[in-house]
């Protein structure tokens, strides 16, 4: 895939997981299968599966001096994805424990580690070693502190790269920040949370409007490209709002999941690719939808993320 890079700024994980037959409430103790451990971590999972699907992928991160880190540069690296951006802090690498019910649907608690030393003097500096241009993407996941996050984003609009932020949680980011993201990418419970107290409804597309409207004129006319803010949608796929209230909905293609953990950050990974690849939006989305679905096939975060071939055969036959 020619084209510009997809420079990924977040955090990295190892993931343990359990299966269960039902999610637990609060106080319930439920007993569930062997513990799988799995490489995850938002921004870990949004560089492979970019780099899957042929993206030349940079990530800057953060990882502990442990086996778990040591594992963890070790996966990235085999993907092919430059590390030079990833540093080894006193932190221990990140880690998420997530239970899985029989329909594929997930419960996660996050301990970040080495991912709260992802400041801005540190993504300051990467990205300067890593200098964006404006064919490349800067996609920049939540998991890491909102500093860090701010300063991703602002080299990625100095350097006039595509910026995406993918704002999960949602809590904490301020409207300077956002209004720094070309496009938000959240799923409908952060995107609830970022249209503010004064959203009423579960209507998205109103959401969406209204999360666009609150950017300011100021902060529009300093994008890179018409802002847009893309919702996921989780099997219904995504919907693509952009200012003035046009809206697509993109369906997703019918498949039968194992496995959701991870869907969301091979949307974004693969949104990434697209654009960087030269893509208009709505075809990266179309893309970033299928890859997605095809990713829940499979066990693991990162175990279903497609390849580029694997992602043209399962589109050739959809």
């Amino acid at each position: 895939m020619a084209g510009g890079r997809v420079l990924v700024v977040g955090s990295v994980n190892v993931d343990l997981v359990v299966a269960a037959p039902r999610l637990p409430v609060p106080g319930q103790t439920v007993t569930g299968g062997d513990v799988a451990r799995y490489q995850g971590g938002k921004g870990g999972n949004q560089a492979t599966a970019a780099a899957r699907l042929g993206a030349g992928v940079a990530f800057v991160g953060a990882v502990g001096a442990d086996d778990m880190g040591s594992q963890a540069r070790s996966a990235l690296a085999a993907e092919g994805i430059d590390i030079t951006g990833l540093v080894e802090t006193d932190r221990p690498t990140g880690v998420a424990l997530i239970v899985v019910d029989p329909r594929a649907e997930n419960l996660i608690v996050v301990a970040p580690g080495a991912n709260g030393e992802v400041r801005a003097p540190h993504v300051t500096a990467a990205l300067c070693r890593l200098a964006p241009g404006p064919r490349d993407v800067v996609l920049v996941c939540r998991e890491i502190p909102p500093d860090g996050v701010r300063a991703a984003l602002e080299m990625g609009r100095h350097a006039g790269a595509t910026t995406i932020l993918n704002p999960a949680p949602a809590d904490d980011l301020d409207a300077a920040t956002l209004a720094l993201a070309d496009i938000l990418t959240p799923n409908e419970t952060e995107l609830a949370i970022l249209a503010g107290r004064g959203f009423a409804g579960d209507d998205p597309k109103a959401a969406a409007r209204q999360l666009l409207a609150s950017r300011g004129t100021a902060a529009r006319q300093a994008l890179v490209r018409e802002p847009a803010v893309v919702v996921t949608l989780g099997a219904a796929g995504a919907l693509i709002v952009w200012p003035g209230g046009a809206a697509v909905t993109v369906p997703a293609p019918a498949v039968h999941p194992v496995d959701t953990t991870g869907a969301g950050d091979t949307f974004n990974g693969a949104l990434a690719a697209g654009l960087a690849d030269g893509l208009h939006l709505a075809a990266a989305v179309r893309r970033a939808v299928a890859a997605a679905a095809l990713s829940t096939t499979r066990p693991g975060a990162r175990g279903g993320m497609p390849t580029h071939a694997e992602l043209e055969g399962f589109l050739g036959g959809t």
